[in-house]
């Protein structure tokens, strides 16, 4: 088993992708297909989400399993501590050993029903995530990443707060860190420093920028209201001057992800992780583009 970590460490940036469980076989061949194709172009690692509370653990499961088992990737496997006692934890901790996944993304969580409503710990369960890092790293050979937040978290009162929880989870035993969504690149190197400044080593825990190339309208604006990610002006613009024409949005997103990642990469980023939204057209297409992906072309795939 491969761990996540040893696969940041080389003299070149590397990408990584995530997905969701599906919610039906259309879904799950969606997935499988972008699995597939994503594998030859050897992915750092694919990381596979956990529902609101627990909800689509058992997919999680089958699914990072099946990618652990029966392809050549390096699986990940989301947790989070939203309705879960510590007995419980440990317990989907257990499976995912069995299954042989070693790698783990240990995450607070958001509320069921509404992700922006109050969060309210299990009475058995814990409290932060640094907590799930600790008993994740206590059970096992475990590689554990951590979710960081150019923007700071919705609920941190500031980005000097925001800094410390992120700390608190890398001296707790995190190895790597997953930002959250972002337009801009100086909200990343801003974060960046903050943390370097707050006591963490770079050179060894490295934050990997999260990038979402944009697919549809609706879908930005959902995801940006979700995760407190703010769009900038100049975007909204590129956006509004193609109007809702599927393949005209899509290729702004791939050049607004295209530079972005380029910024990112100048400025010496260990990796790229892309939320693909089970599908890897416009993610191929930016990785072509900035020549991370050999022998593909630049150009937009539809779907």
């Amino acid at each position: 088993m491969t761990a996540v970590i040893d696969r940041l460490g080389g003299d070149r940036p590397v990408f990584s992708v995530e997905f969701f469980p599906p919610r039906d076989d259309d879904g799950e061949r969606q997935l499988w297909q972008a699995l597939r194709d994503f594998e030859p172009l050897d992915p750092a690692f694919a990381s596979v989400t956990y529902g609101a509370g627990g909800a689509n653990r058992d997919r999680t499961l089958r699914i990072t399993g099946r990618i652990a088992q029966q392809t050549t990737l390096v699986a990940m496997a989301h947790l989070t501590a939203v309705n879960h006692s510590v007995t419980e934890l440990r317990k989907v901790i257990d499976n995912y050993a069995e299954a042989g996944i070693c790698n783990l993304l240990a995450l607070r969580g958001d509320p069921p029903g509404d992700p922006l409503g109050e969060w309210v710990a299990h009475p058995q369960g814990v409290h932060y995530a640094e907590d799930l890092v600790r008993l994740a790293r206590s059970l096992g050979d475990f590689c554990v990443g951590v979710a960081a937040f150019p923007e700071c978290h919705p609920r941190s009162p500031d980005a000097e707060s925001d800094v410390r929880y992120l700390v608190a989870k890398l001296r707790a035993g995190a190895q790597f860190a997953i930002t959250q969504m972002f337009f801009r690149a100086e909200d990343y190197l801003r974060l960046r420093d903050r943390v370097a400044a707050a006591g963490a080593d770079m050179a060894t825990v490295p934050i990997l920028p999260g990038i979402m190339p944009i697919t549809t309208q609706r879908g930005v604006q959902k995801m940006a209201e979700l995760s407190g990610c703010t769009i900038p002006v100049a975007v909204r613009d590129r956006l509004a001057a193609v109007g809702d024409e599927p393949a005209a949005v899509r290729q702004v997103g791939v050049d607004v992800a295209s530079e972005l990642c380029e910024r990112l990469l100048a400025e010496g980023v260990p990796g790229l992780h892309f939320y693909t939204l089970n599908r890897s057209g416009s993610t191929q297409a930016v990785l072509a583009r900035l020549g991370m992906a050999p022998g593909r072309p630049a150009a937009v795939v539809t779907h």
